[in-house]
């Protein structure tokens, strides 16, 4: 498995330690009086964004997780120690949510941020806790709080600037490879895209990261095909590049299908910036090419761009579009690098 956006996870801080009842009996110590010491604090479970991650995998392989337990108090006044933190450690762009998958816990969109996910149980008060004027030989002592446990849900949403939709082999993927160094997988049969895929693009000096997610068809939101689940890789995104693809049968349909599907997912992105294109230009005849350019016009009311993802033809006017969109703002180093990053792999042997 290369590529995981998605985990169902148990995590649970640790218990507080319990105080201890203990009392002095030292020789020239008439008296001695209690000397229990307080319980420990129990661990933390934190969450952090951290660099060098684009994806959930080391979750597919361990979905517990337990912080340590305080130390019981002592005799001789000695507290226990608090129990360490753990962190979970995740990509920028994850979302905690709730089991219910519907309530949003905490959204990392920065490097380096945290999030205390559990606290730790207080630790118990030792009999010395107790002492008083009036209560010189207290015998009681607390136990410590029980930690936090619950099951979440940690869900990817990739860092892009830019997203690329459309019907499968509407040519996203090859449009991808012409424009960035990212090798997506080119094939001339559907759903050759299987996860999303980033790529880093230069367009007249400016720099920003593309998306490019699994083809969408008609029943996507109902689950057919690969579903709309990648869809949310895309809702960060400033601006949308849809891709027609020029010698499908109606181009004016292709794209009603598209939209339709992203009315229908609940991310708002039939709100964003939409620039559309009528891609592999090169593969139709130029009356054909009139014929489908104003059935997409009349289906989008908007007059689409001529590219050519085989050839670059047009391609440099879509990327200055985009660029129009997403403005002057700095491509991200996190995007940037997840971009570049090398696709996991299971080890040899």
């Amino acid at each position: 498995m290369k590529f995981l956006d998605e985990a169902k996870v148990y995590i649970r801080s640790g218990d507080g330690g319990n105080g201890c009842v203990a009392f002095r009996r030292e020789k020239y110590i008439e008296f001695g009086g209690p000397s229990g010491g307080n319980g420990g604090r129990g661990g933390d479970v934190v969450v952090e964004a951290v660099d060098g991650l684009n994806t959930l995998i080391d979750y597919r392989y361990q979905q517990h997780f337990k912080a340590p337990k305080g130390v019981n108090g002592m005799g001789k006044d000695r507290h226990g120690a608090n129990g360490e933190s753990i962190t979970l450690k995740v990509p920028v762009g994850t979302q905690i949510i709730d089991e219910d998958k519907e309530t949003l816990i905490h959204d990392f969109t920065k490097l380096g941020e945290k999030f205390v996910l559990a606290e730790g149980g207080n630790g118990g008060f030792g009999n010395a806790h107790f002492k008083s004027s009036t209560n010189r030989a207290p015998r009681n002592a607390n136990p410590g709080q029980p930690g936090q446990e619950r099951w979440i849900w940690l869900r990817l949403k990739l860092i892009a600037d830019a997203g690329l939709v459309g019907l499968p082999n509407a040519g996203k993927s090859t449009f991808l490879s012409k424009v960035s160094a990212a090798r997506p997988k080119i094939a001339d049969y559907p759903f050759t895209t299987l996860h999303p895929q980033l790529g880093v693009v230069n367009s007249d000096g400016r720099e920003f990261v593309l998306a490019d997610i699994p083809g969408l068809i008609e029943g996507a939101h109902e689950g057919a095909g690969l579903g709309d689940r990648f869809l949310g890789h895309v809702e960060r995104c400033r601006v949308l590049l849809h891709l027609i693809d020029a010698t499908c049968e109606h181009a004016g349909k292709a794209y009603k299908t598209v939209r339709g599907e992203l009315e229908a997912y609940a991310g708002d992105l039939s709100d964003k910036i939409e620039i559309v294109t009528l891609n592999k230009i090169d593969a139709v005849e130029p009356d054909e090419l009139k014929k489908q350019k104003d059935r997409v016009k009349r289906a989008s009311k908007k007059t689409p761009l001529l590219i050519s993802g085989a050839t670059g033809e047009g391609v440099p006017e879509a990327l200055r579009a985009l660029v129009e969109v997403i403005g002057e703002a700095p491509v991200s180093d996190k995007a940037k690098s997840a971009a570049q990053a090398e696709p996991w792999a299971p080890m040899e042997g």
